[in-house]
This record gives structure tokens, sequence and C-alpha cells, in this order.
């Protein structure tokens, strides 16, 4: 497109009709944003508002941040299954697990098995639900059926895919096996 001066004058005078009809928008904006500005720094924020409400000395907050975690390290310890770890089932197979307490039936689908469902189990009723499979070294897709929906991003997953508007994972079963 080339130039010319009565393209130049048609956009300046469509400039100033723009600027003229956001005049009466424009008049006192000034003044609400300073009001706006001064409601906001008159508040104090929310870290001020938790500092202020803590008013203990220093040495109780390291001493009370220090006992919580003790604590929650030796539950941690004494609350974690001492059984066979998961990377025992690895060496068997391929391990598929999801962790869902509510869940009535799990299954993987995957084109390991043609996409029909292999059920997991959960034989202690923890909410760990576990199948290992014998597969051999390759790439697979797969995702999980919980419930009857559909879960296709498996947050152990190697990456994701999306087909036909679903995602699924992709994990990659090296020599031996693995999970």
């Amino acid at each position: 497109m080339m130039w010319s001066r009565e393209l130049d004058e048609e956009i300046r005078e469509a400039f100033a009709r723009e600027i003229e009809a956001a005049g009466p928008r424009l008049e006192g904006l000034e003044g609400r944003v300073m009001a706006r500005l001064a409601a906001r720094s008159a508040r104090p924020s929310v870290w001020q508002r938790i500092k202020e409400g803590f008013t203990m000395p220093r040495w109780a907050w390291v001493g009370g941040v220090t006992l919580a975690l003790a604590l929650g390290f030796l539950l941690g310890r004494l609350m974690t299954p001492s059984s066979t770890p998961l990377s025992a089932y690895a060496q068997a197979g391929t391990l598929f697990a999801v962790v869902d307490p509510e869940a009535q039936s799990v299954a993987v689908v995957g084109d390991f098995s043609a996409w029909q469902p292999i059920p997991l189990s959960d034989p202690d009723g923890d909410g760990i639900w576990t199948v290992v499979l014998e597969l051999p070294p390759g790439r697979y897709e797969y995702a999980y059926v919980v419930d009857g929906n559909w879960i296709g991003q498996d947050p152990q997953a190697d990456e994701y895919v999306r087909s036909f508007g679903e995602y699924s994972s992709v994990r990659y079963v090296g020599t031996g096996g693995g999970v």
C-alpha cells in the first residue's frame, strides 16, 4: 500500500474523533486513580496483618517451628508402612499405581492391552491401587479409568500426548522393564 496525503489526513481525523469521544471518560481520571491508591495504601497488607497478629518473641517462634518439624518428621517415619517398597515391584515388571482412597474401581488402559481395561487392585483398602505388568522394552501410551472417568495425565508419566481430544500418558520401558 502506498502512502497518500488523503489517507494520512483521514487517519489523523479518525484519531481526533476517538480522542474527542474519550474526553468525558477521562475527566476526573487522575482524582479517581489517586483516591484508589490512597485507599489501598491505608489498608495494611495481608503480611502486615499477620505480623501484627503475632507478637511473640522470636525464640518462641523458632522453638515452635522446630518442634512442629520434629514432630512431623517423627510421625512421618512412624506412619510410613515398612512393607515391600514399590521399587521391589518394578523388578517383577512395570508398576502402574494410582492413589485414590475414594475410588471404587481403577483400571489401566493402553496400547499394550488394545485399550481394554486391566483392573488395578487395592487388597488392603488403603487407597493405593496397583498392578504390575510384564512389558517388553518400548514406548507405551496409557491412561487410567477411575470410577469410569478417563485420567490421561499420570504424574509419573514420561510425557503426554493428545489425540482425539483426550490426553494419554506415555511411559518408556527400558531394558529389563522399569517403572
